[in-house]
């Protein structure tokens, strides 16, 4: 028996259109599972070509995860689900989470959606005895000088993991999250594609490299196959050793 094949298992990736997210939807897809994704844009196509987009094999929908009703609102596409993932995330930079409309972009996103997602799919989850992960960030162990929303939302989110898990155990649903450290995707350009801050970043992680969606992915899948079957409201920090 292979506790990674998912195969007859039917996963929604939230922020599965790029990133981290697209590396996990690829990586359960590859193991068997039938994979949904939300994302922003209007249509698949329009992520052609983009970095870090890949939608094949994967079914696309776009949904704006602020927008709660629309979120309550929605007739899903399957009629099952086994796994939820939810790893929507946004930042504002240049200090813009310092004044309301920058912060409440980023809390609304990060943090608010979560709970609208995760409610949204409570019965569908508890139907199948199903998991929910949410991928927060290391962040929520440390300051992140200039971003105040994204802290503040990252370590709601790691709290969030541990009181669903304990609200839903019961409920037969797993709650469990990934804590990400410095991962190559577009949310991190503005340090991954500058050299020199590159260079600082990696100096600061015992592994040596940056890493990579599938660095997470892996994580992810553990969490939601059968080797986790007794882990519940944790989130495992994968980071390369960074913030130890």
């Amino acid at each position: 028996m292979n506790d990674l094949d998912f195969t007859g298992k039917t996963a929604l990736v939230v922020g599965g259109s790029s990133g981290i997210g697209n590396g996990i939807a690829h990586a359960l897809k590859d193991r068997g599972a039938e994979v949904y994704v939300w994302g922003t844009r209007a249509s698949a196509a329009d992520y052609d070509g983009t970095d870090g987009s890949d939608l094949t094999g994967l079914h696309y929908e776009q949904m704006d995860v602020s927008d709660y009703q629309a979120i309550a609102d929605y007739e899903p596409g399957f009629d099952k689900l086994d796994m939820l993932i939810l790893s929507q995330g946004i930042v504002v930079y240049r200090r813009g989470e310092f004044e309301m409309p920058g912060w409440l972009k980023v809390i609304d996103t990060n943090l608010n959606s979560l709970m609208a997602c995760a409610s949204k799919f409570h019965d569908m989850l508890a139907e199948t005895s199903g998991s929910l992960v949410i991928i927060s960030s290391t962040a929520g162990y440390h300051a992140t000088k200039g971003n105040p929303a994204y802290n503040a939302s990252k370590t709601g989110a790691i709290g969030l993991t541990r009181t669903l898990g304990q609200a839903w155990a019961g409920d037969g649903i797993r709650v469990n999250g990934v804590a990400p450290g410095l991962v190559d995707t577009k949310l991190t350009k503005v340090t991954t594609q500058n050299s020199k801050r590159r260079d600082a970043a990696i100096s600061t992680i015992p592994q040596g490299r940056l890493g990579t969606p599938e660095d997470i992915a892996g994580a992810v899948m553990y969490l939601v196959s059968p080797l986790a079957s007794y882990v519940v409201g944790q989130t495992i920090v994968v980071d390369g050793g960074l913030i130890l």
